[in-house]
């Protein structure tokens, strides 16, 4: 039976990812950089230590990673203020349907604590999530399955009862690493042949999860 579910924030609850990649487009432009989608997939859902690793091994050991990283969250503080922040299709309706089932929720991001409980806070989402787990709350970030873990954990449920839904390559791989149920609904990677047997729903929007839910959510 499901007693909890655990999501995803950036590319799966709100449409995030563009606003970080053009912020960091615009600003790797000025400073002189090359920069492309490509580069800038390569760090979704990855923690901010493990991103400035891989800029480095791109730029070079002196690569202004944090100036940089301090800028682009500034400049999306101020825009998302400014003009809102996108929700995806489907996401109120699912977690006002899922709280109406009588299932936990929570937040598992790579995210700072900080930008989550602004996005959470604009978006007018806070009240239905019952536990937060950030990235700069864990040790390990996905693939490795500790952000998970440790939300299951806070929900007081079992792993293998809880829905982990996510929008990432490594999302689902830390997720089936858990013992998870896992949801993925795709926003700039799609899955590959290798993650496909690792996703227990694919869907293309959060409007489709519904749907599969009802066997899930058969009483004792």
């Amino acid at each position: 039976m499901l007693r909890g579910a655990i999501f995803d924030m950036d590319g799966l609850m709100f449409d995030t990812e563009k606003l970080v990649y053009e912020n960091w487009l615009e600003m790797m432009t000025r400073r002189g950089f090359e920069y492309n989608l490509d580069i800038y997939k390569k760090t979704v859902g990855k923690r901010k230590e493990e991103v400035e690793l891989y800029y480095k091994s791109v730029y070079g050991a002196d690569f202004p990673y944090w100036e940089l990283a301090d800028m682009c969250r500034n400049n999306y503080i101020e825009r998302v203020k400014r003009e809102g922040l996108p929700v995806k299709k489907g996401l109120y309706e699912l977690l006002g349907f899922l709280r109406a089932n009588g299932v936990k929720l929570a937040v598992a991001t790579s995210t700072s604590r900080q930008t989550t409980e602004l996005n959470l806070e604009l978006t007018d989402t806070a009240k239905y999530f019952d536990v937060l787990v950030c990235g700069n709350e864990v040790r390990n970030g996905k693939p490795d399955p500790e952000v998970f873990l440790t939300a299951s954990e806070k929900l007081c449920e079992a792993p293998e009862s809880c829905l982990a839904l996510e929008d990432s390559i490594n999302g689902i791989r830390a997720a089936r690493s858990a013992g998870n149920i896992t949801v993925m609904v795709p926003d700039m990677l799609q899955p590959t042949p290798e993650l496909l047997p690792m996703i227990d729903f694919l869907c293309r929007d959060l409007s489709e999860v519904i749907p599969r839910l009802d066997p899930l959510l058969t009483k004792e």
